[in-house]
């Protein structure tokens, strides 16, 4: 299987700033309006020192009211890892978002979402992280953000419980963006991206340290999405570092 890779320029990763779409590899909690649909997907192909994974997962997100989420991914998998190789059903997951907290003013938002996903032992059990574990696990953590006109910021903390495997994860995200067009109407957006993402797996002494650099266009209710998330830090077992992934997405709101 043949990859392209997509280089993208590294700019300044220190500008503290998050553009108004939705952040590529990490999450925000601002939502749409009440009895809304969106339909995404963004695929990743992983590339680790184990081989590769192509992940595409199918997103259905439905809004029951303007700050309340429910959600299934339907994931598609193919890996080459070492000694094993297919593709098929990877693991089901559910997601539920509920926002407790918000305080609006003249051109700015704060915002805090509760969050889970329920991960569903459907994927075949090749012990790869978020994507394939065939095992059950839970995830509960806080999203928040802070977003103006010009710039914002997004934050995450959660912990994924695995009862039956070894692969329980303390995480946290941080997001900035940069839009790069002035707010116009119709919607039309052009926004950088500079996300890091950290995990600690206390059960497998592993530590990880990520960064992606993304871009999203955004016209009324599409985006597309391009990132490529490379390690920083990680204390893995030998064998199974990350080298990188590259993310395409796109979503449709309706």
């Amino acid at each position: 299987m043949k990859y392209i890779y997509i280089s993208l320029f590294f700019v300044m990763s220190f500008v503290k700033t998050n553009a108004q779409g939705p952040p590529i590899t990490a999450d925000k909690p601002i939502m749409l309006g009440g009895n809304s649909f969106t339909t995404k997907t963004l695929i990743e192909i992983r590339n680790t020192e184990r081989g590769s994974v192509v992940y595409a997962p199918l997103m259905l997100h439905y809004l029951p009211t303007s700050n309340s989420l429910v959600a299934v991914h339907l994931p598609y998998v193919d890996y080459d890892l070492n000694n094993i190789s297919g593709s098929g059903l990877a693991d089901i997951k559910i997601l539920g978002k509920y926002q407790f907290y918000r305080k609006d003013a003249t051109g700015k938002t704060f915002r805090v979402v509760a969050k889970t996903f329920q991960s569903l032992p459907t994927g075949k059990e090749i012990d790869v992280m978020e994507i394939s574990t065939g095992k059950y696990s839970g995830y509960y953590g806080i999203v928040s953000g802070y977003e103006t006109l010009k710039y914002g910021i997004s934050t995450e903390v959660g912990y994924n419980w695995m009862p039956d495997g070894t692969l329980d994860e303390f995480r946290a995200k941080l997001g900035f963006g940069l839009p790069l067009l002035k707010p116009q109407y119709p919607n039309k957006q052009l926004n950088l991206y500079f996300e890091y993402t950290s995990a600690f797996l206390p059960e497998r002494d592993w530590y990880q340290l990520l960064y992606a650099q993304g871009i999203q266009y955004a016209g009324k209710n599409i985006t597309f999405d391009l990132a490529v998330q490379l390690p920083l830090t990680q204390t893995v077992d030998a064998g199974r570092e990350l080298k990188n992934s590259v993310f395409i997405g796109t979503r449709y709101t309706f």
